[in-house]
């Protein structure tokens, strides 16, 4: 158990916003979480802030906390700016809960901000290229200022080496697309909300076959911020584990996120089976399918009938990225994790409106990001619960495991 809590969350619209400053895009979501936490501004004692990509896409490098922070009146404090590629804004969140068991400060701003749109599109993708080892990126052949290797070379192998060991049908990959989407209809922050089908999906430009551009997360700016403390509060969603790791290089024994989320359950006190909604890291719809299976949300080879049942629907057993997803809900890098931690504390607390999860008391949220030595450079994993002790009691009492 970490201690802590979330006491209000906060997010920017996700999206394409060139004409909006890193300080722009960070200060609503910064003043909202405050908001909803009931605090001051003055009451926050330390911060992290995370930001993975913006010294190449605005050339703000070092003190992007800093600057963040100024521009809503926050200063004196400990501010540390955080750069863990897409698991950014997750592991600034594990940082924040150290320090606040550590006793060294007794209420953390958390933030995730990110510019991914530029003027050309070429400093997109070399921002998005560098959070792989690019001596590895060069020698791979691929132009780091024209296509992204993690779409043409690490999700792709990562889909060949699944489809060898289990069926996998470019159908299935499409529903995953089509339901979060539907789930982002729901969500007034998401980038992407008008309604798609299977067939829309399955007709768009191929990627990496049978991978198509609707099933990928897009580019875009935006940020999220939470407000987290050892205290309590009546609306106090507690953090009750959060995990985060280097990846391992090939051959291992577990994969990294199946790892770190058996770690996070222990220290939880949970098992898989007693989840009620999870909010995956897809940055393709086959990253959500293999998230079912390292996550423990079925048996190995068959994230597909979960999918077929529309177990990970709203309404289904285990509803998975009600927000939309970083296919529809928008990916901007560092942001993401935090906003995976808003979306759940809304739901824990049954704030959610049409998208909400009926019931819920405990969540995961999943991020992976960057490339290293064959695996993820980056993996966190973190367990939300309405209760700072919990049971097991919501879950395990209407399902078993898949």
């Amino acid at each position: 158990m970490t201690g802590c809590a979330v006491l209000g969350v906060g997010l920017t619209p996700f999206g394409k916003h060139l004409d909006r400053s890193l300080k722009e895009l960070a200060a609503p979501a910064v003043e909202s979480a405050i908001a909803d936490a009931g605090i001051e501004p003055d009451e926050v004692d330390i911060a992290f802030v995370a930001s993975t990509v913006s010294a190449v896409t605005t050339g703000q490098v070092a003190v992007v906390g800093q600057v963040v922070l100024s521009h809503v009146g926050i200063s004196g404090i400990p501010v540390y700016t955080v750069d863990n590629a897409c698991a950014g804004g997750s592991a600034a969140l594990n940082l924040a809960t150290h320090a606040l068991r550590a006793g060294v400060a007794r209420m953390a701003l958390v933030v995730g901000v990110e510019k991914l749109y530029a003027p050309d599109r070429g400093t997109t993708f070399r921002a998005l290229n560098g959070a792989a080892d690019m001596e590895w990126v060069r020698e791979s052949g691929i132009d780091p200022e024209r296509e992204s290797v993690f779409v043409s070379a690490v999700y792709a192998q990562r889909l060949r080496d699944y489809a060898a060991r289990a069926p996998l049908d470019a159908k299935t990959l499409a529903r995953i697309a089509v339901k979060n989407r539907r789930h982002a209809a729901a969500n007034p922050y998401a980038q992407y909300r008008d309604p798609l089908t299977i067939e829309d999906v399955l007709a768009a430009r191929p990627v990496a076959p049978p991978v198509t551009s609707l099933m990928c997360s897009p580019i875009a700016d935006g940020a999220a911020a939470a407000v987290i403390s050892t205290q309590e509060s009546e609306r106090a969603v507690w953090i009750r584990a959060s995990r985060v790791s280097m990846g391992s290089p090939p051959p291992r024994k577990r994969n990294t996120v199946e790892r770190i989320a058996a770690a996070a359950y222990a220290d939880a006190g949970i098992r898989a089976s007693d989840l009620d909604v999870a909010e995956v890291h897809d940055a393709t719809a086959f990253s959500e399918l293999q998230a079912y299976e390292d996550l423990g949300l079925c048996q190995p080879g068959a994230g597909t009938s979960l999918v077929e049942r529309e177990a990970t629907s709203l309404g289904g057993s285990i509803p998975v990225n009600p927000s939309g997803g970083l296919e529809s809900r928008g990916h901007p890098l560092a942001a993401t994790g935090l906003a995976q931690v808003a979306e759940l504390t809304m739901q824990l607390r049954g704030e959610a409106g049409e998208r909400q999860v009926a019931g819920a008391d405990v969540a995961v949220a999943e991020t992976a990001g960057g490339f290293v030595n064959g695996d993820s450079a980056a993996v966190a994993v973190s367990i939300l619960a309405r209760g700072r002790d919990g049971d097991r009691r919501s879950v395990a009492k209407r399902r078993s495991a898949p």
